[in-house]
């Protein structure tokens, strides 16, 4: 059945009303719920379903530019549930304002399950599954009608205005109550109708080839290596190879994109990608695709079975199996390594790891039964269902809730550890970090200023040990710790670790990323400069942590605009 998307009506405030728009009468149905306040797009209003499509009139006759959302749909159908409609807007051709840095020609702005609007972060996780952006969100809150008008300020020469609606799911029939909009005055501003115009088509931005990747398009190695801002390889049929697999796999939405960049860059030293990745993807996906590069190798080895469901679950941990198996297909370099892959394969299918491991829904399912208590109990709780979940000794939140129950009062220190090269920013994140209640920190270059030298190496050793006997003293009086050194392999990291399975503490990595480039630029410009050879090496040997190696880890970007504390109060179910 096909459905008239509703005319929105227009906010008091909004100056771009005409003769035949529709009003609020009042703003009841939003005043006391959450919303989020998005930008409104300048293009076609469109509709999609499992088996078609319309614009706003249900029987849209053919247009040129029509031509790429009909094919989006094409790609993304299938995937579309029965009774479901996407709405959205379609941007392929310019009408009153011209856009050039577009993720795709097509935002989704909501989805319906029938007669029902999907609320708004499973709108957002739904859409991104199919490779569909949404539109900008400007502003989000319980709604209040004076900080909407004094804190959006817009650039009304590109952008047409915004759309306030409730951040819950609502029905139909609430939809003049729950969704109204804010138009620029004299919106349009062409004399002729843009469908009886030429066609001009929009501009794409750098976005844009992750979003195609993401919507089953097989992007090139060029496109896709220009869009990362990285060398292109000089072959493409491993990626081209890796986006069969993917989609024989059933990998969509973002799993496809982490799949087809690790098949890319399956070459790449972990540490230096996941710092090069950053400047052009977001945080939680560069992880991903580093993890995947990562670990693809360890698959094409030959494995003792006894060992390899407890490791394959600890890979999953932060690793969409299916995604791993079909690069590790992809980039095995002959036929015995294909041939482990393909054994892998069959193997965690036999033990439920595959085609879709259990551990996401354990999360979910932990993260409700852990919701009442403190931050730092759930996250110690999930850290240690989590490893039960790899060595088979739990399966269910119930009985995660029954195994953790020692560390529900939340009773124990804590160990904030910062990774990352000498100039990524620890120092400074530690340094705020230890400003907290009840929080030391125990800094090793402060250890060797105190013997006389920050830069004397020479004693690394007495160096360390002190440190380590100053953090089981803290953790044993049951204060929390900043470990502030560079601690770029495992095994440095594990020193630690021991000395905080001993005092029962909670440990959480939190990794500093930065490029070369911006390594070296800080380092010149240091009090106390690493030597060129010295930063090149730690360059070398870092080897970010995986997931499952702490009860919680944060990467950071610390040449992005995020603060450390932003991305630490917002990933507290990450890795």
């Amino acid at each position: 059945m096909r459905v008239h998307y509703p005319r929105t009506p227009h906010l008091p405030w909004s100056p771009g009303t005409t003769a035949d728009d529709v009003r609020a009468r009042d703003l009841a149905g939003l005043v006391g719920r959450r919303v989020v306040v998005t930008e409104k797009m300048d293009g076609e209003n469109t509709t999609l379903y499992r088996d078609g499509l319309h614009a706003r009139s249900l029987d849209s006759a053919h247009h040129p530019s029509r031509a790429w959302v009909k094919a989006l749909h094409s790609r993304v159908a299938a995937r579309i549930p029965e009774g479901w409609r996407i709405c959205g807007e379609n941007l392929f051709a310019e009408h009153s304002i011209s856009y050039s840095e577009l993720d795709g020609y097509f935002y989704g702005f909501s989805v319906w399950d029938g007669e029902r609007c999907l609320d708004w972060p499973s709108t957002v996780s739904f859409l991104q599954g199919l490779g569909i952006p949404t539109p900008r969100v400007l502003w989000a809150g319980t709604f209040d009608e004076k900080a909407i008008q004094k804190q959006l300020k817009l650039d009304l020469s590109r952008q047409e205005g915004y759309v306030v609606r409730a951040a819950e799911g609502f029905s139909y029939t609430e939809f003049a109550e729950r969704v109204a909009k804010w138009v620029r005055p004299s919106h349009v501003q062409t004399d002729t109708h843009w469908m009886h115009a030429e066609v001009v088509p929009n501009g794409l931005g750098a976005q844009a080839p992750f979003w195609a990747v993401r919507s089953g398009v097989d992007v090139g190695a060029g496109e896709l290596s220009a869009g990362l801002s990285i060398g292109t390889p000089k072959k493409d049929d491993v990626l081209a190879d890796a986006y069969v697999r993917l989609d024989s796999a059933g990998c969509h939405g973002n799993a496809r994109l982490v799949g087809a960049v690790a098949a890319l860059t399956h070459r790449e030293p972990r540490s230096m990608l996941m710092a090069s990745l950053a400047a052009s993807l977001e945080m939680p996906t560069v992880r991903r695709i580093a993890d995947v590069v990562g670990l693809a190798p360890r698959l094409q080895m030959s494995i003792d079975d006894e060992h390899r469901r407890a490791g394959l679950a600890r890979m999953s941990f932060g690793t969409d199996l299916a995604v791993l198996h079909a690069v590790a297909a992809a980039t095995a370099p002959d036929k015995s390594a294909s041939e482990n892959v393909a054994w892998s394969v069959l193997f965690a299918e036999d033990s439920g790891l595959l085609p879709e491991s259990p551990i996401e829904g354990l999360r979910i399912a932990c993260r409700e039964a852990f919701a009442e208590l403190s931050a730092r109990a759930a996250d110690r709780c999930w850290g240690e269902a989590r490893q039960l979940f790899a060595e088979g000794r739990l399966a269910s939140a119930e009985e995660a809730v029954a195994a953790t129950w020692r560390w529900r009062d939340g009773e124990f220190p804590k160990v904030l550890h910062m990774v990352g090269v000498s100039g990524s920013g620890k120092s400074s994140t530690a340094t705020a970090l230890a400003g907290r209640e009840n929080t030391v920190l125990v800094s090793l270059d402060e250890l060797r200023t105190e013997r006389g030298s920050r830069s004397d190496q020479s004693a690394n050793q007495e160096v360390l040990t002190e440190g380590l006997r100053l953090l089981d003293e803290a953790l044993s009086q049951g204060t929390d710790v900043v470990w502030d050194a560079t601690s770029l392999t495992r095994q440095q990291r594990g020193l630690v670790g021991g000395v905080a399975r001993r005092r029962n503490a909670l440990t959480e990595y939190v990794v500093h990323l930065a490029p070369g480039s911006v390594l070296e630029e800080r380092n010149a410009g240091r009090a106390h400069p690493v030597p060129a050879k010295v930063l090149a090496a730690q360059v070398r040997r870092f080897d970010p942590p995986y997931p499952g190696e702490a009860h919680r880890a944060v990467y950071v970007d610390t040449v992005g605009e995020d603060s450390a504390f932003d991305v630490l109060a917002s990933s507290v179910w990450e890795g």
